[in-house]
């Protein structure tokens, strides 16, 4: 999209996947700038595959449809981008401080609270064009849980962490508030690495990180210019396109 066109959200009560549905949606005409947001998501999908799912009306589920003005090389960091937004959402309408994992979660003392997960689609344009690509920009927010609703011990809740939880509909009108604003930024060619290394805490870390084929462990110790995990290795720095990482305890 180009970021300032406005959003169309639509809202289902339940549904498999809000990225599924929004990457079918393009593939069969769909324009830039749709939102959907889902009270249920009853197959949601996370990185490597996961499944994902929340009790009904517990989290902030959508999925939106970009088409970046961006240069090809620059697209890896529409993930961080993201999360630099959310970030900002949740100090502005919960009052909490959030921090940024790599590549993908949004943590508050340390537990998730946030997953995010970007898809590349593209259709044939039947054109000497060749393809029109876009990205589908999946956001779930843990808003409401209690702790034995969590999937997993490292999670956490809006209501959890503050206290109370967050309206959703507010959370949602400032989230594609702070999300168009930091895309125009990105797009533009602005700077986004220095923010987003001021607020991941995944540098200064001891990483383990899952890659193609193997595992990667060492110090992180940048996000380069690419947007990717620079890690010191016994074997020297290695640069991370991608990869499940955990922190294994932090460098004093």
């Amino acid at each position: 999209m180009s970021s300032h066109q406005q959003w169309r959200v639509e809202t289902v009560e339940e549904t498999g996947s809000t990225n599924a549905d929004v990457a079918a949606r393009f593939h069969a005409g769909e324009e830039a700038g749709l939102v959907l947001v889902a009270e249920h998501q009853t197959a949601g999908r996370g990185r490597l595959g996961r499944s994902w799912e929340s009790p009904p009306g517990a989290s902030l589920v959508l999925s939106a449809l970009l088409a970046p003005d961006a240069a090809p090389e620059r697209w890896p960091w529409l993930p961080l981008t993201t999360g630099m937004a959310v970030a900002k959402t949740l100090g502005r309408v919960a009052g909490v401080t959030a921090d940024l994992k790599w590549p993908n979660d949004v943590l508050i003392e340390g537990l998730k609270v946030c997953g995010i997960l970007v898809e590349r689609v593209e259709v044939s344009t039947g054109s000497t064009d060749g393809r029109r690509a876009a990205a589908v920009v999946g956001i779930g927010i843990n808003v409401s849980q209690t702790r034995e609703e969590l999937p997993v011990p490292g999670a956490t809740s809006l209501a959890l962490a503050s206290g109370s939880p967050a309206d959703r509909d507010e959370l949602l009108t400032a989230l594609l508030l702070e999300l168009q604003q930091d895309l125009e930024v990105w797009e533009s060619g602005g700077e986004v690495r220095q923010r987003y290394l001021s607020q991941c805490v995944t540098i200064g870390q001891q990483v383990n990180v899952a890659v193609p084929g193997g595992e990667v462990r060492g110090e992180a110790v940048d996000i380069d210019e690419g947007g990717r995990l620079v890690v010191h290795t016994a074997d020297g720095e290695q640069h991370l396109g991608a990869g499940d990482v955990v922190h294994v305890r932090r460098q004093e």
